[in-house]
């Protein structure tokens, strides 16, 4: 079974951070969530999140991929936290994935992740970092290696949908597709 790491910061984007939990955990993925400190997470419109554990609590567990919900200003904590850092990088150099989405793609950019990479963010995210070595793109969900990057809460259910496609193949994602009753 994939196991999947989202932590959540204070202020994180509830559609996305909610969409990509329960699409995932729809897939038989095993998803743990965790928070940075040991509140629960108010996000960013209000709605307070309990996670399973804290980010301390996991830290030195391996996981197929760490996925990250954007959202302001979830992604400015995730993006000011030393050990999100050294779990990405950790992560890649495992060979795992890595994912995130709206404002967090900024993270992976602060953590060297995105250098020579294509990668798209909510408008004006990457482009106001000014990155030399990164491809900047309007795709709803890139692809690049072994990183995934999406736009925004609009996005949230393709980016899930494409991370089950990842972990659990092409048969799960049709699967929790024809669920969810999504037009073609």
């Amino acid at each position: 079974m994939a196991n999947v790491l989202i932590p959540l910061a204070q202020g994180c984007e509830e559609l996305e951070a909610v969409t990509i939990i329960d699409l995932l955990r729809r897939a038989d993925i095993n998803v743990i969530t965790a928070s940075l400190d040991e509140r629960p997470v108010t996000a960013s419109r209000g709605t307070v999140i309990v996670a399973d554990t804290t980010l301390d609590q996991v830290l030195d567990q391996e996981f197929d991929m760490v996925v990250l919900p954007g959202g302001l200003p979830g992604a400015d904590h995730l993006n000011a936290d030393d050990r999100i850092h050294q779990l990405l990088q950790r992560t890649a150099n495992n060979n795992k994935h890595i994912a995130a989405i709206c404002a967090a793609p900024k993270v992976l950019a602060s953590a060297g992740l995105l250098e020579n990479k294509k990668a798209t963010a909510y408008p004006g995210v990457l482009e106001a970092l000014e990155l030399e070595n990164t491809e900047v793109t309007t795709a709803v969900v890139q692809q690049d290696g072994n990183i995934f990057t999406s736009r925004g809460p609009g996005t949230a259910m393709d980016f899930a949908l494409e991370l089950i496609s990842c972990l659990v193949g092409g048969a799960m994602r049709k699967q929790v597709e024809a669920g969810l009753q999504r037009p073609s």
